[in-house]
């Protein structure tokens, strides 16, 4: 496992800064601009690869938990990692190791970043960030949040972003095209800085007590930073 080069406090202003995590790194020889699969392909090879972009996220939806090891990257090199837990909709936990107290938790509404350390947290409603996306019950891009998509022989990468709802915050997810399999994901902020987290040793259709995604409500409303 990756040892933790980034301080608690360091690594706190990350998450807040980027928008709450990212992974991924958007490159590709196809690209398909603008809106998504509802938009008038301008070539075959383009509805070709619209239309196997949806049926990896279909799968990637499909897929309602997950749990594994993560690697996070910042946009200046910064490295750490942990562990990570996703139940659909919306439920997502990382924690990270040591030597950092860092943990994120999304329970459905809500996502916070706690450091047991400094004793500090920071609260913000899930549907203000790019992991709303992420976390949804089914990625459809049919919808005006898709803003590309990109195509290689071994890899797909799918861009998402609400300008209305994120500014100019995007999400990218990477796929494996013949597994179907999401690689990692990258939030680019709306300064253009990326956090990218990659994923691994993945179990999927993990059963999870309900206290993984559980926020101690009543302890972030005494030390919270509201967003």
């Amino acid at each position: 496992m990756t040892t933790a080069k980034t301080s608690d406090r360091h690594i706190k202003m990350q998450l807040s800064r980027r928008g709450l995590l990212g992974f991924g790194f958007a490159s590709g020889a196809l690209a398909i601009g603008g809106a998504g699969l509802g938009m008038v392909a301008s070539s075959p090879a383009q509805a070709q690869g619209a239309q196997a972009a949806q049926r990896i996220a279909d799968h990637f939806s499909s897929v309602k938990s997950m749990t594994g090891e993560f690697v996070q990257f910042g946009p200046r090199g910064e490295q750490t990692g942990g562990k990570f837990f996703l139940s659909r909709p919306g439920k997502l936990r990382f924690n990270y190791e040591a030597p950092s107290s860092v943990r994120v938790i999304s329970d459905g509404k809500a996502v916070v970043v706690g450091n047991s350390k400094l004793k500090t947290w920071e609260l913000y409603p899930l549907s203000s960030t790019p992991l709303k996306l992420l976390l949804s019950n089914r990625i459809d891009l049919s919808k005006s949040q898709v803003k590309s998509i990109k195509e290689e022989p071994d890899l797909l990468t799918i861009v998402l972003g609400d300008r209305s709802v994120f500014g100019n915050s995007t999400i990218s997810m990477m796929f494996d095209p013949k597994s179907f399999e999401l690689r990692q994901w990258t939030i680019r902020d709306a300064q253009g800085k990326d956090t990218s987290v990659m994923i691994y040793n993945v179990k999927q259709g993990v059963a999870f007590d309900p206290s993984v995604f559980k926020i101690p409500y009543d302890e972030v409303r005494k030390k919270t930073t509201l967003r």
